[in-house]
C-alpha cells in the first residue's frame, strides 16, 4: 500500500480525529510502523500486521487484549497513578474490532505513550530492569482468566526444532549433511536432555505460564527518568515456559559477541548480566514460581542458545530459506556461535544454581533447590 493510501486506513478507526501526519518508524523487522500525529490531544502508532508471521489475527489480537486488559484492571486495583502510560491501549475499528482489514492487509491502531522512549544497550542495571519488569509482567498475568493460545505454533517447542532438522538432515536439499555431521552428532548427543521441558509438561511436572516470549531491552518504554513504563510487542505473548523470558533475553543480552561472530574465541558468557537479570527476575517472579521452575532456570539459559544453533543449522541444511544470508555459509557460521555460547552456558550451570539459591535464600522463599 501506497503511503498517501494510510489516511484511509486511520479513518476506519473513528477514535483518530484531526490527522496532520503519518510516518514511519521503528525497524522492526516483522510488523511496518507509523506514528500518526493529530491536531490535538493523543498521537498513535499505526501497525500493519505481517499475517504471514500471524497467520490467526482475531487469536492475535484477542491475546493482546486479554492481556493489556488484565493488566490495566491490576494497575487500577493497586492505585497506580498514570496507568494509560504504564499499559497500551488498542482502538477499535468501526467494526468493534481492535484490528482493520482492508482486503489484503491487516491493520491496528494504539496510543502513542508520550515522553517515552526505547533503549537497545544492555548494562547490569538495565538487565535487572528487565528481569524485573518481565518477572511483574508474568506475576500480572498469572491469574489470567482467558484462555489464550499460541500465536506462533511450536515457537520454543525444542522437541519440534530437532524434529525439523532430523527432517532437514534426512533429505539433505542443499547437499550439505556431510560437512555438518561433527555439528549433528554434538546436537544429537544432548538433545534427551534439552527436550526435557516438554517431558516435564506431559507429565504434569513443569506448567506453562503466560509469556511475552520475546525478552529485550528494546521492548520496554522508559520514561525521562530512566524508570520503566510498559511492556510492549505484545504479539508473542502465548503460554509457553518461564523459560521462554529468562533464556532467551540472556541468549542475546550476555553474550560477549555478535550472534554471527565468525571468531567463536570470542564468544563468552557473561555472568554480571546474568546475575543483574536474575536478580530482578526473581524479585518481582519467585511469589507464583514454583520450585521445579526455579531449579531449572539454568537449564533455560542453555536452552535457548542451544534451540538457536539447531534452527539456523536447520535452515542451512535446507537451503537458507528462512533466515535472510548476506553470504553463502552465514547460517552456518550462527549455528557454530550459537553452539558455542550453548557449551558457555553449560560450564556456568554450577555457578548460576549458587548464585539463584543465595537470592532465593535472602528473599526468604521456602524453595528447595537441587544443586
Amino acid at each position: 500500500m501506497d503511503n498517501n493510501e494510510l489516511p484511509y486506513v486511520v479513518s476506519h478507526f473513528p477514535q483518530v480525529k484531526g490527522v496532520k501526519d503519518i510516518k514511519s518508524i521503528g525497524s522492526g523487522l516483522i510488523n511496518r510502523t507509523y506514528r500518526v500525529a493529530t491536531d490535538g490531544g493523543d498521537d498513535y502508532i499505526l501497525q500493519r500486521i505481517n499475517h504471514h508471521v500471524f497467520e490467526n489475527v482475531e487469536l492475535l489480537q484477542h491475546n493482546i487484549e486479554s492481556v493489556t486488559n488484565h493488566i490495566r484492571a491490576k494497575l487500577c486495583a493497586r492505585g497506580e497513578r498514570d496507568v494509560e502510560r504504564k499499559v497500551l491501549r488498542f482502538l477499535r475499528a468501526a467494526d468493534g474490532k481492535t484490528y482493520y482489514f482492508d482486503g489484503e492487509h491487516y491493520w491496528r491502531m494504539c496510543v502513542y505513550i508520550k515522553d517515552s522512549h526505547t533503549q537497545d544497550e544492555v548494562t547490569a542495571d538495565s538487565a535487572y530492569l528487565v528481569g524485573l519488569k518481565f518477572g511483574e509482567f508474568e506475576s500480572m498475568l498469572a491469574d489470567l482468566p482467558e484462555r489464550l493460545d499460541e500465536t506462533i505454533p511450536d515457537f520454543h517447542n525444542m522437541e519440534f526444532r530437532m524434529r525439523q532438522l532430523r527432517d532437514a538432515a534426512s533429505a539433505d536439499k542443499a547437499g550439505r549433511k556431510a560437512e555438518v555431521d561433527g555439528l549433528i552428532r554434538s546436537i544429537e548427543n544432548d538433545a534427551e536432555e534439552m527436550c526435557q521441558a516438554e517431558r516435564l509438561y506431559r507429565e504434569g511436572k513443569l506448567p506453562k505460564r503466560i509469556c511475552h516470549c520475546d525478552t529485550k531491552v528494546s521492548n520496554m518504554l522508559f520514561d525521562s527518568a530512566g524508570d520503566v513504563l510498559c511492556i510492549i510487542d505484545l504479539d508473542t505473548v502465548m503460554p509457553s515456559f518461564v523459560f521462554s523470558d529468562f533464556g532467551d533475553f540472556l541468549r542475546t543480552a550476555a553474550c560477549t559477541a555478535a550472534e554471527d561472530e565468525p571468531d567463536t574465541d570470542k564468544v563468552r558468557f557473561n555472568m554480571d548480566i546474568f546475575r543483574a537479570f536474575a536478580r530482578g527476575y526473581l524479585e518481582s517472579a519467585s511469589s507464583f514460581l514454583t520450585p521445579i521452575e526455579i531449579e531449572m532456570l539454568p537449564y533455560a539459559v542453555m536452552l535457548f542458545p542451544y534451540m538457536q544453533a539447531v534452527r539456523f543449522l536447520t535452515d542451512y541444511l535446507n537451503g537458507d530459506t528462512y533466515y535472510q544470508i548476506r553470504y553463502d555459509k552465514h547460517n552456518l557460521i550462527r549455528a557454530l556461535a550459537q553452539y558455542k555460547l550453548y557449551q558457555e552456558t553449560r560450564k556456568a550451570v554450577s555457578e548460576m544454581k549458587q548464585y539463584i539459591a543465595r537470592q532465593v535464600d535472602k528473599a526468604g522463599e521456602s524453595f528447595r533447590l537441587i544443586l
